[in-house]
């Protein structure tokens, strides 16, 4: 049995979309309990053949145990620094073909959120990770990333990622 681990990255992919713009009604609305956590749930995704992959992609959470707490706030009360933790595998389908991949997206985290919206992950463990064309250090795909690394979220959605000590798997070369 795995340990609980504090983050998951089809996280990454809600927190950003929650603080550029489009917030899934329940990522905002769910109450903390009495020790600070609330739910974080993900929600599924559908890309276009080239916005990740050659092909499309759905996202789905399959396992969905992810909670967040905040743990520092700005002057105007909004998230500063928050963490995450929680079992999440996101399964990743090739809507052409049915192949499909599910991904261990359960690593830990704490995600610093700057005033102008950009993001600073500091992550131990496997995170799920999409990249659009040219926008981020890493090719254009769907990866999980595994190891010790930070990834910074620019206010336009820009990824950077800095691996400390790990991997990347291009989950579109196993469903392609």
């Amino acid at each position: 049995m795995r340990p609980t681990t504090l983050c998951s990255l089809a996280v990454v992919t809600t927190l950003a979309s929650a603080l550029l713009g489009a917030v899934p009604a329940s990522a905002e609305t769910a109450a903390p309990g009495k020790d600070g956590w609330a739910p974080a749930p993900t929600p599924s995704f559908d890309y276009p053949a080239g916005a990740r992959c050659d092909f499309p992609i759905h996202t789905e959470p399959i396992v969905d145990e992810v909670v967040k707490k905040v743990l520092v706030a700005h002057p105007d009360e909004s998230p500063s620094k928050i963490a995450f933790k929680g079992d999440l595998v996101v399964r990743v389908t090739n809507t052409d073909t049915g192949a499909y991949y599910d991904a261990d997206a359960g690593g830990s985290a704490i995600v610093d959120i700057h005033t102008d919206r950009s993001q600073l992950w500091h992550v131990v463990g496997p995170v799920l990770v999409g990249v659009g064309e040219n926008n981020g250090n890493l090719p254009r795909g769907e990866y999980r990333i595994d190891g010790v690394y930070t990834l910074a979220i620019s206010s336009t959605g820009y990824r950077t990622l800095n691996m400390f000590n790990g991997s990347t798997d291009d989950v579109c070369s196993r469903i392609g």
